[in-house]
């Protein structure tokens, strides 16, 4: 006996721990395939519990829901898409997920001293940016955005 292919809204929710109302969401945004059964029920294929796990997980890593689906869309809403599938998918998020980590490892260092902001408030940023000279490089926290105190 072949397992149905399809599971229903209720069953995704519950495999995945989000509301029936965040599932249905996900559908009208595109994000999940689905079907409607005779009854007008809507089915999901059993890849929506894999593709809402990575919605969820990617929310968590900061992207927003056009990125997300975006980078969804890749996916075959024909099949259940397969290792290499998701393999394609990982390679696309690795190198913006390393970009975060260096940015935020940067921020992590740099909490304690000048960041090039132009507060001059810390003693250490008279050292850093004295009379906010980098402040010719633009606004905001220059140190954090690339810039550097050779800069100046």
């Amino acid at each position: 006996m072949e397992k149905d292919p399809h599971i229903s809204i209720g069953q995704v929710a519950k495999r995945t721990g989000v509301a029936v109302s965040a599932v249905r969401f996900y559908a009208d945004e595109d994000l999940l395939p689905s079907t409607r059964a005779a009854g007008g029920r809507r089915m999901f294929p059993r890849s929506a519990i894999r593709r809402v796990s990575f919605i969820l997980i990617s929310q968590q890593l900061g992207y927003s829901l056009t990125q997300i689906k975006f980078a969804l869309s890749s996916l075959p809403e024909e099949r259940t898409p397969t290792k290499a599938d998701w393999d394609k998918l990982a390679r696309r998020f690795s190198s913006d997920i390393d970009e975060k980590i260096t940015q935020l490892q940067t921020l992590k260092d740099s909490l304690s001293g000048c960041i090039g902001c132009g507060c001059l408030s810390l003693q250490k940023c008279r050292l850093y940016n004295p009379d906010d000279k980098i402040k010719e490089r633009g606004s905001g926290p220059r140190y954090l955005l690339g810039d550097s105190a050779a800069d100046i």
